[in-house]
């Protein structure tokens, strides 16, 4: 005879101790099984919830770009207001040093606004003054390369005060980059205006009377501190404002670099040369269509150099001498000369001789984030692979 139970059935043949046992196994599978359930319901709950962090973190990134376009526009209108929306939005934050990297990058930002809010006599705004000029690096750039990028980097304001206070923290940052070159600021301020001056006279139409060298040289003796300048020191910022004026930055927000590279990302870093002597050299860089432009200076109107990234990959490398370094190499042909270009001192542009190119960006922060706008940049080229196997194959049969 069989018994049955709840949980199914019971042999009759069972004592009662071994019936109760099986009770208790079948008790314990159901307990089980409502566990295993529970872990399913769990993992599914969890599953759901990471992928809805993943679209909740894409549509912070998407609103984020929107209120940063808004917060422009705003600015190019009315630049305080524009700064006062960013800080309200937890784009800026209250700082003079975080709105200064703000205006020193410019992206999308109108040169006039930038120049009329750095102009402002206010405290906070002359504190942002002096943050944005320690972004400007004039280290061993004499007074016209440094004025140059200076002034290309903001529209001068049309009110002599403002003009006043910026040339001022203008002559303190290049004096604290090039001690001993002047006696004093005073000096530095007084011979910036000699050479915007000379500028207007040498390159407007309406001056008839041009000035000569002589002039130049003589309208300067005795500013330094009561002391002559040297004159080739004169000679030579005469001779550069008279081969190439000042450029003028546009007024729609975005400047000659914008307009023509429309980069993904651009910044000073430091480059290993390929020569024989190996030093490094501080390069404006600008990541753009899937190429890597570097200039000397931000003015430069052609670069020094084009490195196309088909093909190429980036990694972090260690160096002895440079912190923050990365490298662009092509994989698995490491003797291969990467295929780019650069413009000679005299003018001639060649191709490089660079198996890779070692980078040291500022900081940590910027090192990951040219590495991912690199990567973000390289691309694939199937036939370039091909024809670099075949001439590795074929200088290896020549030298059979």
């Amino acid at each position: 005879m069989v018994l049955k139970s709840e949980d199914g059935v019971v042999p009759d043949d069972l004592s009662p101790e071994e019936r109760q046992e099986l009770e208790s196994i079948r008790r314990r599978k159901q307990e089980l099984l409502h566990d295993i359930q529970r872990l399913k319901d769990e993992i599914a709950e969890v599953t759901n919830e990471i992928e809805n962090l993943g679209l909740t973190e894409e549509r912070k990134s998407m609103q984020r770009n929107r209120q940063m376009a808004i917060g422009r526009k705003k600015f190019n209108m009315d630049p305080k207001k524009g700064i006062h929306f960013l800080i309200d939005s937890s784009l800026l934050k209250n700082t003079s040093g975080d709105i200064g990297k703000f205006l020193y990058k410019g992206e999308g930002l109108n040169k006039t606004a930038i120049g009329d809010y750095l102009g402002e006599r206010d405290d906070f705004n002359i504190e942002v003054l002096h943050a944005f000029l320690e972004l400007h690096e004039f280290t061993d750039l004499n007074l016209v390369q440094a004025l140059r990028q200076f002034l290309w980097s903001f529209r001068l304001p049309g009110e002599a005060q403002k003009i006043d206070r910026m040339m001022e923290a203008f002559a303190q940052r290049y004096c604290r980059c090039n001690p001993g070159v002047f006696q004093s600021t005073d000096t530095c301020y007084v011979l910036s205006f000699a050479v915007i001056m000379l500028n207007t006279s040498l390159h407007n139409p309406n001056v008839k009377d041009k000035p000569s060298v002589q002039r130049f040289t003589a309208m300067n003796r005795g500013i330094n501190d009561g002391g002559d300048l040297p004159d080739e020191l004169l000679r030579n910022l005469y001779d550069s404002i008279k081969n190439e004026p000042f450029k003028i930055p546009e007024d729609d927000g975005n400047d000659l670099t914008h307009t023509f590279f429309n980069p993904d990302r651009e910044g000073w870093l430091l480059k290993l040369g390929g020569g024989r002597v190996k030093t490094w050299k501080r390069r404006w860089f600008i990541l753009t269509d899937n190429c890597l432009y570097y200039f000397e200076f931000t003015t430069d109107k052609e670069p020094r150099g084009i490195i196309p990234l088909e093909n190429l990959s980036i990694r972090e490398v260690e160096d002895s001498k440079k912190p923050n370094c990365f490298e662009l190499f092509i994989p698995d042909h490491k003797d291969q000369v990467i295929k780019a270009c650069k413009t000679e001192a005299d003018g001639r542009v060649v191709e490089g001789n660079h198996t890779f190119y070692r980078i040291s960006a500022p900081t940590a922060e910027e090192k990951d984030e040219w590495i991912n706008s690199i990567k973000a940049a390289i691309s694939k080229d199937p036939f370039y692979e091909m024809l670099a196997s075949r001439k590795k194959r074929v200088s290896s049969l020549k030298g059979l």
